[in-house]
């Protein structure tokens, strides 16, 4: 299927809408979910779309800008971005985003930052930072929704953060080094799977103990990683997030 300049892909929660990242041609394309066909191209002002999530409801997604330090807010029904705010601190290079499982808080991974920024989607007000380590990138969901994996790919360590009390509660660091980057959960929670962006290599990590089950040579630059089948009602794209 020839889709120009497709950086990631993401679904809207009612099933209507496939939404294309196009980051170098600075546009969220909404296509019709069955056909394919384009609906709206959405041109952006931002640099380097790439990651989002989506408000419990389905009402709004919030999208990282990469290279221009950005976040946007856009209203699903209207096709319409209605908000956007940079990130206040230089050079910012937001990553993965991710909703909280209670649907009340927002973390956006930043790279440069190192650390998770914090935020209010509803109010769109200015977020914190969250410091986790270096070169933050993935943010992944335990099976039980009790906490975040935070993968911190310029320092080989995986944070665990807890949703009840916001706070990092474990630091896992891969033995040798390595470059976790993007991956997801099995479906029985006991194994965090991720690429090795650098090092040519899947990580397998135990939920439980942080150990490492298996590195698992692959070709070079691996970067998006699924896990699949995942338990969930329907597919909201990315690397393998359902819902």
């Amino acid at each position: 299927m020839d889709v120009h300049d497709p950086y990631n892909l993401y679904f809207t929660p009612d099933g209507k809408y496939a939404v294309v990242m196009a980051s170098m041609d600075r546009a969220l394309v909404f296509r019709d979910a069955h056909t394919m066909k384009v609906v709206k191209s959405v041109p952006v002002d931002c640099y380097g779309i790439n990651h989002a999530d989506f408000s419990p409801d389905g009402r709004y997604f919030i999208v990282s800008c990469e290279f221009s330090g950005e976040l946007l807010k856009v209203d699903t029904a209207k096709k319409k971005v209605i908000a956007k705010q940079r990130l206040p601190i230089a050079g910012a290079m937001p990553q993965d985003v991710k909703i909280s499982p209670n649907g009340k808080t927002w973390y956006v991974a930043d790279m440069v930052a190192n650390g998770l920024w914090v935020l209010n989607g509803d109010t769109f007000g200015k977020p914190r930072l969250l410091p986790t380590g270096k070169g933050t990138h993935g943010l992944y969901v335990s099976r039980d929704s009790r906490s975040l994996y935070i993968s911190n790919r310029g320092e080989g360590t995986i944070s665990v953060l807890s949703f009840k009390t916001g706070k990092l509660v474990r630091r896992w660091r891969l033995p040798g080094g390595g470059s976790p980057d993007m991956g997801g959960v099995s479906t029985d929670g006991k194994v965090l799977w991720l690429s090795g962006r650098y090092n040519a290599e899947v990580y397998a990590i135990d939920t439980r103990t942080g150990r490492l089950r298996a590195r698992i040579p692959v070709g070079g630059g691996p970067h998006g990683l699924a896990v699949y089948p995942q338990p969930g009602r329907y597919s909201l794209g990315h690397t393998g997030t359902l819902r």
